[in-house]
Formats: structure tokens, sequence, C-alpha cells
């Protein structure tokens, strides 16, 4: 059983926070914690990702599903933060938590990375410039503009996602989508 670390005030949240980081207490204790924003973050230390060839394969039975706002659906439909959380849901398991409504502005400016902040709390975070197939990738599509954009990678030099006329697709990683990619994730085992 996932024992529950809720640390009771802000205060309490912010001086913790600021003094060992939450991965600190999370790596050290192995546990679920609440952070401060809602988020239920899961024991990043130690965490082994999926097979690069199992998130291939789950993405790219993906493939035909419809392009449908907000929805997770194999077959039926899905944006591209539902083929994220569909292949979670098969390599990973239950989604951890629920996904609330979304714009589907890519100019959409602000100063939090909400899509980040959300894979951040249960996936493998890995630098950009070391990104590889199998990995989660989050692109900004305009400057100044917070990460909208959500894809697989399946290759060096391809990725999968959910595009708004022609639904889940396969296409090249070209130049303009390589340097539009914010934060790269990699699916932790169950």
């Amino acid at each position: 059983m996932i024992q529950k670390i809720i640390l009771q005030n802000d205060a309490k949240k912010y001086l913790f926070g600021m003094i060992f980081g939450p991965k600190a207490l999370i790596g050290v204790l192995g546990r679920e914690v609440v952070m401060p924003n809602g988020i239920k973050k899961r024991d990043g230390f130690g965490q082994r990702p999926v097979s690069h060839v199992k998130v291939i394969a789950v993405a790219r039975s993906w493939l035909g599903t419809p392009y449908h706002d907000q929805a997770s659906l194999r077959g039926v439909g899905c944006d591209c933060l539902g083929l994220a959380r569909g292949v979670w849901r098969e390599v990973a398991g239950p989604e951890p938590f629920p996904i609330p409504p979304y714009s589907r502005d890519w100019g959409e400016t602000g100063p939090r990375e909400v899509l980040a902040e959300g894979a951040g709390a249960m996936m493998i975070e890995v630098p950009p410039a070391e990104v590889g197939p199998g990995a989660l990738v989050l692109f900004r599509m305009m400057p100044r503009a917070i990460a909208k954009h959500v894809g697989v990678l399946t290759g060096p030099e391809t990725f999968l996602h959910a595009n708004e006329r022609l639904g889940v697709i396969e296409e090249p990683l070209t130049n303009a989508w390589r340097r539009r990619i914010a934060f790269a994730f990699l699916f932790p085992q169950r």
C-alpha cells in the first residue's frame, strides 16, 4: 500500500520544498507525496523506464485513430494528450489523476508549464538534447507560449502525434519540429 505524506499547511510545504526539494523526500521514502499544487508525485529516484520498444509498439497501435479534442480512446478518437494518456495506461497503469479540461490554444502564455508539471510529477524527465525513441516530448508551438503539444518519438528522425486534420500519424521529426521540443519524459515501469 502506498503511504501518503500530506504536508499540512502552505508554510510547511514551502519550507520543505525550499530545503530539500520534492524529489529528496520522495527518493528517500519511496512514497507518494501530495505536492503543494495538489499533484501526487511518485518516487522518481530508482524508477526504471519502460522499454522504448514497448512504448513505440503501443503508440503505433494508435495509428489511424481519428482526432477528437480531449478524448483518449484508441480507434475512436483522441487528441495529442489523449494519445499520451492511452500509452500511459498500457505501459504504466491507470491514470494517476483526472485531467481537467484544457484549451486548444497553442499560443497560450502563462507563468506555469502545466503540461510539463503534470508529466514531471509522474514520469522520468530527461534533457531534450538527450531524448531518444520511446520518449514523450512536449512541443512549444510558439515563442513565449507554454508547451501544449505532445508526441512520442518512434525513431531518431520520426515521431507519432495526433494531428487535428489527420488523426494519429507518424511523421518525420524535421528541424522545425525538433527545435520546438521543450520537455522530454520517459514512461516509468509499473
